[in-house]
């Protein structure tokens, strides 16, 4: 698989050592319940194929092929020189195109794979997700790591053009392991009455993650939502956020993070909303918990508002596990380990709202097969 015409027939025909690898960052080798499936190993791309009426999922490579038009895209929401991991995606990267054509409903989700099998690779990926006019899409885009690789760099380029009156709904999960460092770089434009909603689920060890994706609300009533869960154990080092930019009138934007920090590791949650358009409104929302005195949570909210009729606000907060949570838990039975797991699934079992039904059920289930990992 060292090369693009060495391409799977089937997500089935994937190594049966990587099934489980993928199976937890939430793609499903079978493809039952998607409308489309993609999968990046190292820097190849071994399998795309969808069916679907009114969308399209191919390389960025072959769409830039099939479509002229397609260049205008590149580096159009995040400049190519931002800082130098998009200069070294710049050189070479190769990545996924999904693209919703107007007024089309995908409302099946979308799969999309980006998965290290190699030793010390440097994957580099730049990826483009489009929502014509009125169209609507569905993402499920999870990023894996074979247990044979002890460490491995991750570049990640995504840019994302939500159209008048479109809406997206991108989940990804990250089921990354000890000796991986990640550097994602995201953004978003969202036209007048276009809606983005946003999931980010990191659940598995990771060495170091940086990420702090931007949404650019330029159209009158774009919305979006971010709703991140974290769970951080051994020595990891995750620097991450969300920014939303309410540049049109009456846009609106809701950041929401849940986090837990626990053994050694660090985490600084950063969330930004810039208010610049008329009668826009805002919310953050991050609440940590610690379970180690050896871990740390900073959380940083910041609000700014450029005009008079705003409506900006954040809450944050970072505690403990209450005693009598627990004690009230073990006197029905449970091992001080069994309850302190339960109150923690609680913690992190957020409802992510906004989803289609078959899109929630996938997501609550990736989520419920990772928090059975605390138990």
């Amino acid at each position: 698989m060292n090369g693009d015409k060495n391409r799977l027939r089937s997500l089935a025909d994937v190594s049966g050592d990587y099934l489980q690898d993928l199976l937890h960052a939430g793609i499903e080798p079978s493809e039952t319940g998607r409308s489309g499936s993609f999968l990046l190993q190292d820097q190849s791309v071994v399998y795309s194929h969808t069916s679907y009426e009114g969308l399209e999922l191919m390389s960025v490579s072959e769409a830039l092929d099939k479509h002229e038009w397609l260049s205008d895209y590149l580096w159009k929401v995040i400049p190519a020189d931002m800082d130098q991991y998009t200069v070294d995606v710049g050189s070479g990267a190769n990545g996924y195109f999904i693209r919703s054509k107007a007024n089309a409903k995908v409302t099946v989700p979308v799969q999309a794979c980006l998965f290290i099998a190699s030793d010390k690779i440097g994957q580099k990926v730049h990826n483009i997700i489009i929502a014509e006019e009125n169209s609507e899409l569905h993402i499920i885009t999870g990023c894996s790591v074979a247990h044979s690789v002890s460490s491995a760099f991750h570049l990640g380029v995504s840019e994302f053009y939500i159209k008048r009156g479109a809406k997206i709904t991108f989940t990804m999960i990250h089921n990354w392991s000890g000796g991986v460092e990640v550097r994602p770089r995201s953004a978003m434009i969202i036209e007048d009455g276009g809606t983005l909603i946003n999931n980010y689920i990191l659940m598995t060890p990771v060495k170091s993650l940086q990420m702090y994706p931007t949404a650019y609300c330029a159209g009158k009533n774009a919305k979006v939502s971010f709703q991140s869960i974290i769970y951080a154990s051994a020595s990891a080092r995750i620097d991450m956020g969300s920014r939303a930019v309410l540049k049109g009138d009456h846009s609106r934007a809701e950041i929401i993070s849940r986090v837990v920090a626990t053994d050694d590791a660090d985490v600084t949650v950063r969330s930004d909303v810039i208010g610049e358009g008329s009668s826009s409104t805002g919310h953050i929302e991050c609440r940590g918990l610690m379970l180690s005195d050896n871990a740390a949570i900073v959380s940083i909210p910041e609000l700014k508002a450029m005009r008079k009729n705003l409506d900006l606000s954040h809450e944050a907060a970072i505690g403990r596990i209450a005693e009598e949570e627990i004690l009230y838990l073990m006197a029905r039975g449970l091992s001080e380990e069994e309850a302190t797991s339960v109150i923690i699934r609680g913690f992190l079992n957020v409802d992510i709202t906004g989803l289609p039904d078959a899109l929630a059920r996938e997501t609550k289930k990736m989520l419920d097969m990772h928090l059975g990992k605390l138990m």
